[in-house]
């Protein structure tokens, strides 16, 4: 196992953003898809938090689980005394993977409660948080997601020094060609931590493998409790091929065997567990955005590309929603006459995609955008371009 830098970890995006809450009474409840650094991080944070009173389990042992399953919490507070944790004085307790501890939020907001314990919690599927963090911890709660590594972080993990240009730099060919093959490796195999610090292409394809693997037992066949494991199994070999595409659920349905509400469930699933992400039409009323057909994209350029072998603008597609994301809300828009908008961020940012745009794409995205009242438009080229104000994937 390659163990990470310090840099390497405070440099993640997600990190700034717990800082601000380290002195706050709520429990921090980090949350992604399987194996983006949830762990690293909560270890991360307890070695920097200097108090010498506080806690690390990890929930994924039975045997720390069983210090969970009393009724009574004063039992629960004299197993933490024993192992030693002082109630005297301000306290932390790290708990990694508390999807297996069902009565969790019931412990932590006693806890909370009665000794003003701060909690840091990890756990591998939002679709399991969401259900165990009920109403009775309104309040005692900040959630963040991480996700696959960004392109910055991952040049970070390469231990490069590239300094990425920003919007207002002009970026020459020659900068283009220095940055662009980190920009295809990350592109190709994608950025889960532990893909990224593997030293070659083989021993990178293996860990993707294996990381399908770990998230389909551990999710799927584990947490999901599915009556047919391979039907879920098939639908997610068919979205692979379906990536930046709307979804056709009754079509989906019909090529599955199972109903649109069998087939509903199992997209929601996939996409609280992080698996897939459904993108919805852009709109200024939910109401259009609900009923209109989502797109989907997958969590990772590097799944995407190893098992579904999509074209190199599929995958450029998916590798600029795959940094989008970790910046707020993302929709698309589109006409009836099928003109398009790759992506709108926040409602305020247009951006389209394109391997090799030209004029004619600037001015189609300046009048869609200027129809729906966004003022900043962009166009994101995946080949060296002459275009003005044109970025690159590298540079979202």
């Amino acid at each position: 196992m390659v163990e990470l830098k310090t840099d390497q970890i405070k440099f993640r995006n997600v990190i700034t953003k717990i800082v601000k809450y380290l002195q706050s009474p709520e429990a921090i409840v980090i949350t992604g898809m399987r194996r983006t650094g949830k762990t690293t991080i909560l270890n991360y944070f307890y070695q920097q938090i200097e108090s010498e009173n506080k806690l690390y389990l990890d929930l994924e042992n039975p045997i720390n689980r069983m210090y969970f399953e009393e009724s009574n919490y004063e039992k629960i507070k004299t197993s933490f005394e024993i192992l030693g944790l002082d109630f005297s004085q301000k306290s932390f307790v790290f708990l990694d993977e508390i999807q297996f501890v069902a009565n969790l939020p019931s412990v932590v907001k006693y806890f909370i409660d009665h000794y003003r314990i701060k909690f840091f919690l990890t756990g591998s599927a939002s679709f399991y948080l969401k259900n165990l963090f009920t109403e009775s911890l309104s309040g005692r709660k900040v959630i963040f997601e991480l996700f696959p590594l960004t392109f910055r972080e991952f040049l970070i993990f390469k231990d490069s020094s590239l300094k990425i240009p920003d919007d207002s730099m002009k970026v020459t060919r020659s900068i283009f060609d220095t940055i662009i093959p980190l920009y295809n490796e990350y592109l190709t195999f994608g950025g889960f931590p532990g893909v990224v610090l593997k030293s070659n292409a083989d021993e990178k394809k293996r860990a993707l493998e294996e990381i399908f693997t770990s998230f389909f037992q551990m999710e799927v066949v584990h947490l999901g409790d599915f009556r047919k494991n391979d039907v879920i199994r098939d639908l997610i070999l068919l979205l692979m091929q379906r990536v930046g595409t709307k979804l056709d659920v009754q079509k989906l349905s019909n090529e599955l065997g199972v109903s649109r509400t069998t087939l509903n469930e199992h997209l929601s699933f996939l996409e609280s567990t992080y698996f897939i992400k459904r993108v919805r039409p852009f709109s200024k009323g939910r109401d259009y955005e609900i009923r209109k057909a989502p797109k989907v994209y997958l969590c990772d350029s590097g799944l995407a590309n190893h098992f579904a072998k999509l074209s190199p603008g599929t995958i450029f597609e998916n590798s600029v929603f795959q940094n989008l994301i970790t910046n707020g809300e993302v929709n698309y828009y589109q006409k009836k006459s099928g003109v398009e908008i790759d992506f709108i961020l926040n409602k305020k940012v247009a951006y389209e995609v394109k391997m090799t745009p030209d004029e004619s794409d600037v001015r189609r995205l300046k009048h869609l955008s200027q129809e729906l009242g966004i003022e900043e438009f962009k166009i994101i080229s995946g080949n060296y371009t002459s275009l003005e104000n044109a970025l690159y994937g590298f540079m979202i």
